[in-house]
């Protein structure tokens, strides 16, 4: 773009010193011999003028119109161009009978038609695109056979799992990613990186490393994952908060929201967003335990009741042992009793396996 920019500059130079010049030279012309002083200066002014504004006139509203474009999905901009020919061709039924009013209607009214159902032709069509392309034949069950499914499933086709804050920092995401089981690319919004950088940047020793922390966890998710992750210039405009602007962003692009925020995942799920929670896959793939079976635990702690012990598994899920105090810093067998599913997880209550063969 610098090298068109520097020719438009020479373009416009050139072209505003021609008019200027020729401005000059007749502006000139009542004073006789001056006409070619005049001309000269005014040439030389136009050339400036050329040379320095013809960018602000040529490329970079050009420059500017191309990056919000891009910020735009495929699917917005159909929707809009759809809105528009409507539009257009409800004010063309309407501009004949409205050119027969009496002046100054008739020259009036027939321009004003196209301006507001143009205006809201385009409006309705991008709010409501969801349902419009939804009814379209095909769209909804596309690709029936199992091998156009697997095809619209791979990262080729495109699918993007926009990342927040609180994800990030939490860093399981990386080992989740290096499963394989996340398909599509990783995308994270600039404004997720600016807070995330403002969290590194905190006076506040804990939020800091919290922030450094998500950092690390960002730049080992670029270099040591198979999951393809892209840094996106995207933003929302008129929405402050980041979190409502990932749930507006995810709106526009049709792609899921990957957190472990309880907040954001509630409001997400409120406005029709797809949520994938870290915290929700983690206790999905926790071990299942039935009443009745055995299991040799590390009795760690003493519990809240008396002669109680606590006990953890690999997974994190809390054993409540009963009499297991006596078995504090040993290893036992223990039979599972009850098996509780709380908001915080499960909890696995046990008690000292007796062997009475």
């Amino acid at each position: 773009m610098i090298g068109i920019e520097f020719i438009f500059r020479l373009i416009g130079m050139v072209v505003f010193g021609t008019l200027a010049g020729y401005w000059g030279y007749t502006m000139g012309q009542p004073f006789g011999g001056q006409k070619e002083f005049y001309a000269a200066v005014m040439a030389l002014v136009g050339a400036l003028f050329g040379l320095v504004l013809t960018p602000f006139i040529t490329t970079r509203p050009a420059r500017w119109i191309l990056s919000n474009l891009s910020k735009v999905s495929s699917q917005s901009l159909m929707a809009g161009l759809l809105g528009l020919v409507v539009g257009l061709l409800i004010a063309a039924l309407l501009s004949f009978p409205l050119s027969l009013l009496p002046r100054p209607f008739g020259q009036i009214l027939p321009f004003l038609a196209v301006v507001v159902f143009v205006y809201f032709g385009v409006m309705i069509f991008v709010l409501r695109q969801k349902e419009i392309f939804e009814i379209v034949p095909g769209r909804r069950h596309r690709g029936s056979s199992e091998g156009a499914e697997a095809a619209d499933q791979t990262p080729a086709s495109g699918r993007n799992i926009l990342l927040d804050t609180s994800v990030i920092i939490d860093g399981r995401i990386t080992d989740i990613a290096r499963t394989g089981f996340l398909v599509g690319t990783l995308m994270i919004p600039r404004f997720v990186l600016n807070e995330l950088q403002y969290i590194a940047d905190s006076p506040d020793a804990l939020r800091r490393q919290r922030g450094r922390r998500g950092m690390e966890v960002l730049s080992q998710l670029q270099k040591d994952t198979t999951v393809p992750v892209r840094i996106s210039d995207i933003d929302v405009e008129g929405v402050r908060e980041v979190d409502d602007k990932l749930v507006v962003l995810a709106r526009q692009l049709r792609c899921p929201i990957l957190t472990n925020d309880y907040n954001l995942n509630r409001v997400a799920e409120l406005q029709g967003v797809a949520v994938l929670n870290v915290n929700e896959l983690a206790n999905a793939v926790k071990s299942v335990l039935l009443p009745g079976e055995v299991v040799t635990i590390d009795v760690i702690q003493e519990g809240r009741e008396s002669g109680q012990g606590i006990a953890y598994l690999d997974d994190g899920t809390m054993v409540v042992v009963e009499d297991g105090k006596e078995f504090i810093g040993r290893r036992a067998g223990v039979v599972v009793t009850k098996v509780l599913q709380t908001a915080a997880g499960r909890m696995i209550f046990a008690r000292i396996y007796q062997d009475n063969s």
